[in-house]
């Protein structure tokens, strides 16, 4: 196994777990709080689709798809505190910007070489991502940190733990 599949089998395992969370969540169900101030499935995810695609972009320019229109603004962080349906949305599009996102983020991973992991960062994140091979194990960790949130939301909604 070389590091790109490595990081591959972190990123994939992330996805198995945050795929079992979301897979029986309804839309309504994306709007749920843990807690009182906390940020709902919903953003998380909007959040988590943005800055993969940003992550990814600053590292391998050119190998990103657009997000759909109009997007990225529906999830800054002062739109974190809305709770209506219509400011956020149906899970189905999340999926798909998904799917778009996480090929490409793949493919891109694919491209590189063992040299081009060692190289630094993006200059935007170098505080806390020092090369290029930690901008993609991020991906994964980024998801699952998220994962852990969307856990107990899961419990506060009566679903039994899946993991």
């Amino acid at each position: 196994m070389n590091a790109r599949q490595a990081i591959r089998l972190s990123i994939d395992s992330a996805n198995l777990i945050c795929q079992g969370y979301l897979g029986d969540l309804t839309d309504a169900e994306l709007l749920v709080r843990p807690v009182p101030g906390a940020n709902h499935i919903a953003w998380s995810l909007g959040h988590l689709l943005i800055s993969e695609r940003e992550m990814v972009e600053l590292t391998c320019p050119g190998s990103m798809p657009a997000l759909p229109a109009g997007f990225a603004e529906k999830y800054t962080p002062e739109r974190s505190k809305l709770d209506s349906p219509g400011d956020f949305h149906p899970k189905s599009v999340y999926m798909d910007v998904f799917e778009q996102q996480r090929s490409a983020t793949l493919k891109a991973l694919d491209k590189l070489t063992d040299a081009d992991l060692d190289k630094p960062g993006p200059e935007k994140y170098r505080e806390w991502i020092k090369n290029v091979a930690e901008v993609f194990i991020m991906q994964g960790t980024h998801w699952l940190m998220h994962a852990g949130q969307w856990a107990v939301v899961r419990r506060k909604l009566g679903r039994k733990p899946i993991f």
